[in-house]
């Protein structure tokens, strides 16, 4: 079983968002258009994304964030230093309390990686798209492709440590999905979810973004970081990171004995082998946002 604790995430959500700046400006750019008057970022986070709306969207528009959790909407309030409106709502509980939330049709509804904690995906679909203005647009961001970041030979272990990483987490977040209260499988794609919500010119947009070697110091700061966080989602000895959801789970082994012990000599910054002494250390990855627009 795995369960997340959303308030012990919520630091490491608006590091997320302030890193994620850019990425987010340059999406945002490609999803307002200018009639637009109420854009909503449904599963905030941070609140990078709806900081990056507020900016695009034309003068006398409306933003909104909106997140379950109060202590992730608290840090989405402080990022977003007044430029939105935060409520409190969760997609679980349908779409008339996202209604009230938003106080009007939505002429754009972004969701970055936050669907997919909704028990029933296909039900979360519909009721954002029942939120949408004539015309409006609903915007997925979820899978893609995985990220690299290492080289297959760190010259320590077993090679294809971060490929290991990726299946380890693979299997972490199919117990995730099922032990999600009323938990119910989405055996199709986004753009079939979509399509079945009653959304019309659906088509996906994947976004590459690439950081070459050598990494700035911020940059690599910020990449080790992250591999933090995913290894000790995975590791059944850590305690749940203070800080996009940190999990605790029961104990179950996800990475291999030998994998936990690699991972704890790159990532300390004593050890000869710390990732942050390396001069290799890149960042590619492919996120895909899926898009519908309501009819009308």
């Amino acid at each position: 079983m795995v369960e997340i604790e959303w308030a012990e995430w919520a630091d490491h959500l608006r590091a997320s968002a302030e890193g994620e700046a850019e990425w987010n400006s340059t999406v945002a750019a490609g999803l307002v258009r200018a009639g637009d008057k109420v854009a909503v970022d449904v599963g905030c986070g941070g609140g990078g994304m709806a900081k990056a709306l507020a900016a695009t969207m034309p003068p006398g528009s409306t933003v909104v964030a909106i997140d379950a959790d109060p202590d992730v909407l608290e840090q989405a309030r402080e990022h977003t230093a007044g430029a939105v409106r935060c409520e409190l709502a969760s997609m679980d509980d349908g779409a008339e309390p996202l209604r009230k939330a938003i106080d009007a049709p939505a002429d754009l509804i972004w969701a970055s990686a936050s669907v997919h904690h909704a028990g029933d995906q296909q039900a979360a679909i519909d009721a954002l798209a029942s939120l949408l203005a004539p015309g409006g647009r609903l915007a997925l961001a979820e899978s893609g492709l995985p990220a690299r970041s290492l080289s297959w030979d760190l010259g320590i272990g077993e090679p294809g440590l971060e490929l290991r990483l990726d299946l380890a987490q693979d299997r972490w977040f199919a117990a995730m999905r099922t032990s999600l209260p009323g938990s119910v499988r989405m055996p199709y794609g986004w753009t079939d979810a979509l399509t079945r919500a009653g959304l019309t010119d659906v088509t996906t947009r994947s976004i590459l973004t690439e950081s070459p070697a050598p990494l700035s110091p911020e940059q690599r700061d910020r990449l080790i970081t992250q591999f933090q966080h995913r290894v000790d989602r995975l590791n059944p000895d850590s305690e749940p990171t203070h800080g996009h959801g940190h999990g605790h789970v029961e104990v179950q082994e996800w990475l291999s004995p030998e994998d936990l012990a690699v991972w704890a000599q790159l990532l300390d910054p004593d050890d000869e082998h710390y990732l942050g002494r390396r001069t290799d250390l890149a960042v590619l990855s492919v996120r895909s946002i899926h898009i519908g627009h309501a009819p009308g």
